[in-house]
Parts: structure tokens; sequence; C-alpha cells
């Protein structure tokens, strides 16, 4: 009777203690969501509002300036995710003994990650721009100059701007995972006669899923984030290579246009939940077939 009195009360104190979280998620997440999804149904306008169902979904579907920027988008997620991937894992593997000696080392990998938005924009311009570095460059060469901001190969400034600033925060994240493994292991290979190859592909990969999940999901956090630079760097109507989906939400925004604001932000809610399902299931499989 006593532990059931002591269990009620610890379970009213953790109530009293979450409410106020449990609050403010409410009013700040969950009701505007619930929001969006009744908005995502109707069509029009305070009094000029009707039920449409998945008309709205359907139009959408239909609307060629949405599907550029979903497919923007996508493109740009199955580009710079992998490439971080593979090459914050190759310099987490070269500095992995320098880590646990030079901790001043995660400091100098975090600083373009902290550098401030309107820096990193500059940082773009100076390079990149009609006037800018690379262009004087190539004229000095002799080369032809390019467009680099406004014409096709702003994807690839995106995609490189996005690698230079996520790159060190997803090494350090794929540090702590590689600093984990204990070092027996790779002694009992080497005596064993196991090469580097060997020790990397039996040894460090299996024991790095979790790390390689948790940064595969920061990294695409950070993906949207970048959208803050785009759009600074090419304003609300950019080159159609670089028109995201925070584009089309920020000008369906603009317009007041509520249900197809709504229905691109569930969908791309719906891609993100798909995409991070699809991960966890995958490292899941993996730490099954390696127990």
């Amino acid at each position: 009777m006593k532990k059931s009195n002591f269990a009620a009360r610890n379970a009213r104190e953790g109530y009293l203690l979450t409410a106020p979280l449990l609050a403010g998620m409410l009013v700040f997440y969950a009701v505007p969501f619930l929001l969006v999804l009744r908005n995502s149904v109707f069509s029009g306008i305070s009094r000029s509002e009707r039920f449409v169902g998945l008309g709205n979904y359907s139009a959408m579907v239909g609307n060629g300036i949405f599907r550029l920027a979903f497919g923007n988008t996508m493109k740009f997620l199955l580009v710079s995710i992998p490439l971080i991937l593979v090459i914050s894992f190759a310099i987490a593997l070269l500095l992995k003994d320098q880590a646990k000696k030079h901790e001043i080392l995660k400091s100098v990998l975090l600083m373009p990650y902290i550098l401030p938005v309107a820096g990193t924009v500059l940082l773009v311009e100076l390079l990149f721009a009609q006037a800018g570095l690379i262009n004087r460059g190539l004229y000095t060469l002799g080369l032809p100059i390019a467009d680099w901001l406004h014409s096709k190969y702003a994807f690839g400034v995106a995609v490189a701007l996005y690698l230079w600033k996520n790159t060190g925060y997803s090494v350090i994240l794929l540090l702590s995972g590689l600093i984990t493994i204990p070092e027996d292991h790779y002694a009992a290979a080497e005596l064993d006669g196991a090469t580097g190859w060997q020790q990397l592909r039996y040894i460090t990969i299996p024991q790095m899923w979790y790390s390689v999940f948790f940064t595969t999901v920061f990294s695409l956090i950070n993906a949207f984030k970048c959208f803050r630079e785009i759009f600074l760097i090419g304003g609300t109507h950019p080159d159609t290579s670089i028109y995201m989906l925070q584009h089309f939400i920020n000008n369906a925004f603009h317009k007041l246009n509520y249900p197809k604001l709504a229905v691109a932000s569930v969908l791309l809610l719906l891609v993100l939940t798909v995409l991070f399902a699809a991960g966890y299931l995958w490292v899941m499989k993996k730490e099954a077939y390696k127990e």
C-alpha cells in the first residue's frame, strides 16, 4: 500500500514538473501542426473556405513549380549528404589519434559551423560574385568567367557551401564513435594478420552504424538549414537549379496562400519521416545482423 502511494506521489510530481514543457509543446507545436493539417484540406481563406479533401494535394503534385522545388531539394539531399558522410568519415579516420591528444582540434573543426550566416554569405560573395576572387583569377589566366551564383553553377556552389560549413561538425560526431571502439580489437586483429582495410571493414564500420545514423540525421537537418545561406545569396526567386522547397513555402507564405503552404509543409514532413524511418530500420537491421 505504501509503495503504491509512493509511486502515485512520484507520478504526480513528475507530471507537475513536465507540465510546463508539455504545455509549451502543445501550444507551439501540436496546435499549429493540427492547424496546418486542417488548412491542407480546405481552399480559400476566412468565410470563403470550403472543404476540398485531397484536392489540394492532387493540385500540388501537378504544380510545375512545386515539382521543380521538390526535385531540387531531393537532388540536393541525395548529392550533399552522401558526400558529407564520405568526406567526414575519411577525415575522422585521419584525425582519430590526433583528436585524443589535442582538444583544440575540435574547436577548429567547428569554426565554419558557428560562423554567422551573414559572414558565410559575405565569404561566398567574395569568392563567387561576378567581380569575386575566382572570376578575377580566371580573367587573369585568360579563361572565361562565369556567373556562379545566378546560373546552373549555383547548385554546385550551394553543395560546396554546405560541405564547407557542416563537414567539421559531422567529423566531430563520427570521431565520438571512433574513439569509443576499444583498441584491443585492433590489437587482436593485427596479431591475426588483418590488414588496415580488413580492420576498417570488420571492426570499425560494424561498430559505427549508430554514429553514422545520427550523423546522417544531423546532416539532413543542417541541409535544410542551408536554405538560409541560399536565400540570402539568391533571394526569393534564385536560379532554377537552387529553387528549393523552402523557397516555395516562403513564397506561398508571402502571398498568404495558406492551403498551398500547408500542403507543401505536410508533404515535406512526410518525406522527412520516410527518410528517417528508412534510415532507422536500416541501422536496426545492421545491428540485428551483427548480433
